[in-house]
């Protein structure tokens, strides 16, 4: 078997013998064949290339022209912040004006000469004012005002008017920490005293910013703040507020509705501000409560006293507890002059011995809850000046004290749908700011 696989292996086909053997051959006729092509290439005839007509032409073109831009005289803007020290001359220095005939009309106009008294710290002024000097125009902000009084040259001469602000909107998101008192915590937050007061009526139902806020407390707002011009005029309103206090989360979120008075809602739609008031005045004490039998200072006799009297100085203005309608506003009897609020429901106020009422107070009238609606004082029968405060319900009075006050209409089903589809964004913003104060916490 070995020898057999040896021979096919040693052996090759006869075939290849031959081809081996006239190898040279083999080379001789591939030579001649490729020099029969290599000589097929060489007597191809060359093609017959056409002649191409070459003119040249010679011509003038036109200088192109120059045109000069009409700049006109450079005008710069420049705009600074009053200082405590700054007068009109030092404040036109900083702006680049150094025009005698600007001053000179700004300190004899009727209109420019209340501009020293606007000239408060941090009011913005902003100049347009030439090369050398001359004034063009000067904007200054009327603190108080949606307002500027604009200077403007005119002529040979200068005008002055007052012009309404272009205010425009800006959303805010800002954050920060209690560490020693909530303003404190604004300030560093670079957050305007308005919306810190906000957040106190937001949240004052449920936390005493005095005593309850602890050390660590965080707070996210997402507020708008007017800007004219680039520069912030005042702020707007919250719209979206959220206090952890002592772990305890509190959300705010406005809501307009379509129709109606806008409010705060928390997270699941219910209203954050209560339907009643517990007291119509604010830091007053009670001088005598709701009795059944009270021996009357006046008439010398038991009789029943229906209602609460608040003890406070003549002329302290007087609270509506909640929404609704002046159902009386006239002199009656023992109680003086009297104003009875007409609410939600069967739910009725009677306010007694006011010295006045307030302005645009008459039946038929509408009061919002907290606006002032009289002034205390001793008409009708009294010994001095308090206010006679009365809850009814179906028109019998109880007790303020003791009676669980309603609730706020919740929002029907189709305006909650609303506030939850408005409020989504709104909650986005609050984690935006959650994550900010807790980076900042981090640092």
């Amino acid at each position: 078997m070995d020898s057999k696989e040896s021979r096919i292996l040693t052996h090759s086909h006869p075939t290849i013998d031959r081809l081996r053997r006239h190898r040279w051959a083999a080379a001789a006729i591939g030579g001649v064949s490729l020099l029969g092509m290599v000589a097929a290439f060489a007597i191809a005839p060359p093609a017959k290339v056409p002649g191409v007509e070459q003119t040249t032409v010679l011509q003038k073109l036109p200088a192109p022209t120059t045109t000069l831009l009409e700049t006109g005289k450079p005008i710069f803007l420049r705009e600074e912040r009053v200082r405590r020290s700054d007068t009109i001359a030092s404040l036109m220095s900083r702006l680049g004006v150094y025009d005698g005939e600007a001053l000179q009309f700004i300190s004899g106009n009727q209109h420019t000469r209340a501009m020293a008294r606007h000239l408060q710290p941090g009011t913005t002024v902003s100049a347009k004012a030439g090369a050398w000097g001359e004034l063009h125009s000067l904007y200054v902000e009327l603190p108080g005002k949606d307002a500027m009084l604009v200077i403007e040259r005119s002529g040979d001469g200068f005008v002055a008017d007052e012009q309404p602000l272009q205010l425009e909107s800006r959303t805010v998101i800002k954050s920060g920490e209690i560490r020693h008192s909530l303003f404190a915590a604004t300030d560093d937050a670079d957050i305007p005293d308005a919306i810190a007061m906000q957040m106190v009526e937001i949240f004052g139902s449920e936390v005493d910013f005095h005593r309850d806020l602890r050390k660590g407390d965080r707070f996210s707002l997402v507020y708008e703040t007017l800007t004219s011009r680039g520069q912030s005029v005042r702020s707007g309103r919250i719209l979206a507020a959220e206090l952890v206090n002592d772990k305890k989360v509190l959300e705010a979120y406005w809501f307009q509705p379509e129709q109606g008075e806008g409010a705060y809602h928390a997270a699941d739609g219910s209203s954050l501000r209560k339907a009643f008031l517990r007291s119509p005045i604010e830091f007053s004490r009670i001088s005598s409560g709701f009795s059944g039998a009270r021996f009357h200072p006046i008439l010398r006799t038991w009789r029943a006293h229906k209602g609460v009297d608040y003890a406070a100085r003549a002329g302290t203005g007087i609270l509506a507890v909640a929404d609704g309608v002046v159902e009386t506003a006239a002199r009656q009897r023992g109680y003086g002059n009297l104003i009875v609020l007409k609410h939600q429901g069967s739910y009725s106020t009677a306010y007694g011995h006011l010295k006045s009422f307030a302005k645009g107070i008459r039946k038929g009238a509408r009061v919002r809850q907290g606006d002032t609606i009289g002034y205390v004082g001793q008409t009708g029968l009294a010994t001095g000046p308090h206010l006679h405060y009365e809850f009814r319900v179906k028109e019998n009075p109880v007790d303020p004290q003791a009676i669980d006050l309603p609730v706020s209409i919740p929002l029907d089903k189709a305006r909650l749908a609303r506030f939850k589809a408005s409020s989504q964004q709104l909650r986005q913003q609050l984690a935006m700011a959650k994550q900010m104060t807790l980076a900042t916490a981090a640092e």
